[in-house]
């Protein structure tokens, strides 16, 4: 099997600017992408049967790598299937996008494997009929994300690290989304104003906070304990805190007791230079150039 990475993401800024008539939200944020995350394995097979293997939480056909190997398929005409296997580290309902980046790496992956041959922009279309959060891993950029997530823009984002606390609470997206004290009519901001520092904060912080009071106890915790601003990624559940240097958020992992009643899980990840997905591609297409070499 190949392994794919697939990088987990943190929202440095998430807002709703309005609910659309099919009931989505519209929203902005800004995405950094992450050097930790899942890895995807993918074994291209001469059958168009795709099986997932290993341990998975959900049915086989609800699952989004099954589902984003069939799309693939389905899109391209392949007669190839795959065996599809993740060794999973993001949370489940932590906000870190783990199952839309999952899909992405599948995506991917098996474009290569199955030398399909989808441009990058077809395989993002592709991934946001599977979720929203998913072209932003199939593009690989630190984003400013409009729409419902699916109109992207890169930016460049200097490298820090993070200290990321999973609570002991598994966050609901639909009933966080529908909560009534949610604030869905932000005013429209500029990518110039996140970048300059005008604009931050999660509008589901104060929700999940409300709903969950683990997670605000969790806040108060990092507000004590540790250097800097906790904040929340997506709908939550993960907490986490940005350095400018590893060493200091290092500091702060060594600040918290974990596991504890309160912390299921804390560690430290990194902004990623360029996406582990797309590194990985790059590997394995020269390692095939090299083998076609030495065939030759």
């Amino acid at each position: 099997m190949i392994a794919y990475p697939a990088p987990a993401k943190l929202n440095l800024f998430l807002q709703i600017t309005g609910r659309r008539d099919d009931g989505y939200h519209n929203l902005q944020s800004a995405f950094v992408i992450l050097d930790w995350g899942d890895t995807v394995y993918l074994e291209k097979t001469n059958d168009a049967t795709i099986t997932r293997v290993g341990e998975s939480t959900v049915p086989h056909d609800d699952d989004l790598t099954v589902r984003a190997a069939r799309a693939l398929q389905e899109a391209t005409g392949t007669t190839h299937g795959a065996r599809i296997q993740i060794d999973k580290k993001t949370p489940m309902g932590a906000g870190m996008g783990g199952g839309s980046s999952d899909a992405a790496s599948t995506l991917v992956g098996l474009n290569q494997l199955w030398e399909t041959q989808l441009s990058i922009e077809q395989l993002a279309e592709l991934g946001a009929k599977l979720g929203a959060d998913v072209p932003v891993f199939v593009h690989g950029n630190h984003a400013w994300a409009e729409g419902v997530g699916e109109i992207l823009t890169p930016i460049e984002l200097p490298q820090r690290w993070y200290l990321c606390v999973q609570p002991q609470v598994h966050a609901n997206t639909g009933k966080i989304f529908s909560d009534e004290f949610l604030t869905r009519d932000s005013k429209a901001v500029k990518i110039s104003d996140f970048q300059e520092g005008r604009v931050h904060g999660n509008a589901f912080e104060s929700v999940l906070r409300r709903r969950e009071p683990a997670v605000d106890q969790l806040f108060t915790l990092l507000t004590e304990r540790v250097a800097g601003t906790p904040r929340l990624t997506g709908t939550g559940s993960v907490v986490f805190v940005e350095y400018s240097d590893r060493d200091s958020a290092l500091t702060a992992l060594s600040a918290l007791p974990s596991p504890s009643p309160l912390i299921a899980s804390v560690w430290v990840a990194g902004s990623a230079i360029k996406s582990p997905l797309h590194a990985a591609v790059d590997v394995n297409y020269n390692q095939f150039l090299q083998g076609c070499r030495q065939e030759a």
